[in-house]
Parts: C-alpha cells; sequence; structure tokens
C-alpha cells in the first residue's frame, strides 16, 4: 500500500473506528483501573491490606477456572462443566481426606485425577463420539458431575480437613506467606506455566490454529483431535485444581459448591480479549478479567448492595464482555 493509500485509509477512520479499537485493546484494563478508583473513593475499606488480601484469595477459583476456559475458547469452544467438575473434585477430596481417613497426598492426587478425568470425557465426547459442539457435550458433563457429587456426599457438606490432619489442603487454601495468601503465589505459577504453554511450545501454536481454522489446520497435518482432548483435559484438571483450593479456603467439600461458576469464569476470558470465534487470546489479558470481575463482586459486598442487584450487574457486565468481542470482531474486518 502506498503512502497515499495509506493516508486516505487512516483520515477515513472516524472517531466512533478510533473509540472502538481503544475499547477493544484496552478497555479492560482501564475498566479495571476505573473500578478500583472507584471503590477507592467509595469505601475507605476497600484498600485495607485485609480486604486486599481476601481478593487475592477470591481470585484463586475464578482464575483456575478461567485459565482452563481460556483453552477452550481459544479453539472456538466452550467448557459449562468446570463449576460442576469443582464441586465434585473437592467432595472426592473431602471424602478421602475426611470420611475414608486416606492420606492427604492421595486424597490430593484423587481430587485433581477426577478433574482430569471429567475432562478427558469431555474431550472424548468431542472427539470420539463426535458431538456436534462443545456446549452440548460439556452442558452433559455439567450434570453429570453435579449429580455425581450429590450421590457422594449424600448431597451434604463434608467438614474437617484439620481434624483430618491434611494441614496442606487448609494452607493452600487458606494459608498465609507473610502478608499475603499462599494461594495468590499458586494462581501466579499457574499463570506462568500456561504462558508458556501457548507462547513457546508447540500444542500452544496447535491449540491457536485449531480456533482460528481448525480445516486448515487439518490440512496441514495437526492432530485436532489430540488438542481438543488435551485442551478439555486440562479445563477439567484445573476445574479439579480450583476444588482443592476452594476445600482448603472452607475447610469443607460440598456438592453445591461452584453453581453459575462457569459464568463468571466465561466474562472473564472474554473481557481479557479472548473470542468467542476462537484463535485469540491470551493468559495475562484473562487475569486482568479474573480481577475484574473478583474487584466487582468484592466491590458490590462493600457497598452493601443486595445481592439480588449484584446478580443483575454480574449479568450486564457479562453481556458488555460479548458485545466487546462483537467490536472485537468488527475491527478485524
Amino acid at each position: 500500500m502506498s503512502s497515499v493509500e495509506t493516508t486516505v485509509t487512516t483520515k477515513s477512520r472516524g472517531f466512533g473506528d478510533v473509540l472502538r479499537d481503544f475499547i477493544t485493546r484496552f478497555g479492560a484494563l482501564f475498566g479495571l483501573a476505573a473500578l478500583v478508583i472507584f471503590l477507592s473513593i467509595a469505601s475507605p475499606v476497600f484498600l485495607s491490606q485485609a480486604n486486599l488480601s481476601n481478593i487475592a484469595r477470591q481470585t484463586t477459583v475464578n482464575a483456575l477456572l478461567s485459565i482452563g476456559l481460556l483453552l477452550a475458547i481459544i479453539t472456538a469452544g466452550i467448557d459449562l462443566s468446570v463449576g460442576s467438575i469443582m464441586a465434585l473434585s473437592m467432595s472426592v477430596l473431602a471424602l478421602f481426606a475426611i470420611k475414608w481417613g486416606i492420606n492427604p497426598f492421595l486424597s490430593v492426587l484423587a481430587c485433581l485425577g477426577i478433574g482430569l478425568l471429567m475432562g478427558l470425557f469431555n474431550g472424548l465426547l468431542l472427539t470420539k463420539l463426535h458431538l456436534p459442539h462443545p456446549f452440548i457435550a460439556t452442558l452433559g458433563t455439567m450434570n453429570i458431575a453435579r449429580g455425581l457429587a450429590l450421590i457422594i456426599t449424600g448431597a451434604s457438606p463434608i467438614s474437617g480437613f484439620d481434624r483430618a490432619g491434611a494441614p496442606e489442603v487448609l494452607f493452600l487454601g487458606a494459608g498465609m506467606i507473610g502478608p499475603i495468601p499462599a494461594a495468590f503465589f499458586v494462581v501466579i505459577g499457574v499463570y506462568l506455566i500456561f504462558h508458556v504453554l501457548l507462547s513457546r511450545t508447540s500444542i500452544g501454536r496447535h491449540i491457536y490454529a485449531v480456533g482460528g481454522n481448525i480445516a486448515a489446520t487439518r490440512l496441514s497435518g495437526i492432530n485436532v483431535d489430540r488438542t481438543l482432548v488435551i485442551v478439555y483435559s486440562l479445563s477439567g484438571l484445573m476445574a479439579g485444581f480450583a476444588g482443592l483450593m476452594l476445600a482448603g479456603r472452607t475447610n469443607s467439600g460440598y456438592p453445591t459448591a461452584g453453581m453459575g461458576a462457569e459464568l463468571d469464569a466465561i466474562a472473564a476470558v472474554i473481557i481479557g480479549g479472548a473470542s468467542f470465534f476462537g484463535g485469540v487470546g491470551t493468559v495475562w489479558g484473562t487475569a486482568i478479567g479474573v480481577l475484574l470481575i473478583t474487584v466487582l463482586r468484592n466491590g458490590l459486598v462493600l457497598l452493601q448492595v443486595p445481592i439480588e442487584w449484584q446478580t443483575v450487574a454480574i449479568g450486564f457486565v457479562i453481556i458488555g464482555a460479548v458485545y466487546v468481542d462483537v467490536l472485537r470482531q468488527r475491527a478485524r474486518r
């Protein structure tokens, strides 16, 4: 393109186009900054060390669910089962460690293993049974996992990791390293690993390729089925990890955990720059989305907004996140 054509193209872009580009690139970061400034003024408690530690701890579950969902969304898929898998995983952990008195290390492996197996089940439904869309497969798994969690716990919480001799579980979920929750460091470590996975490995390139153009990816010789199985297995594993962290924080495993958690995770991923159309998304963008959702929920509680109106507010955030995704697609055309 010549310099004259470039100038004409630049001049033809109106204020609306420039604003749209700005929103799609920096909207989440500026939204988070604006929310932090507003809450700092509106609530004297917001910037207290206790509340900031609380935010860091509350971020853990959504952060782990979101990083798994990021992989699925990059492939133009979805995983609606993460909240239920989290509940099943923490219920298995509590059953093993508290009711059956099994070694805490083996109990943790069972917790993570059930998450991995449920994720693998999702991947096999898509690649071996050829279900038409991840929405259908993971919707079915969502109900299966929730039902199993209710069955194995008798629909009641199982409490007492402190009495079961499982201090490691409690430390991961509720322990502190200085003034900072241990869970926060765990999340940072997980995000670093996933950043390397997506940006420095062949499987990361394959994940983006599947979301960008699945037909062309198959023609290039990439094993799409293998990639999808890995993606959904990792999503399930992260849901199991989230269950481990939540169990440590609440000192219990309960089958109703994570109801609606997948919605917060989806919103965080989309706000962070990923697209439902696939092929786009970053680990650190997702981190910003997770923080925005967590800070918003924390702020609504501090401002004593009734729970029903908190639900309405999160609903608008989800709609806004999807609309931002639409704006991004328009900007790319």
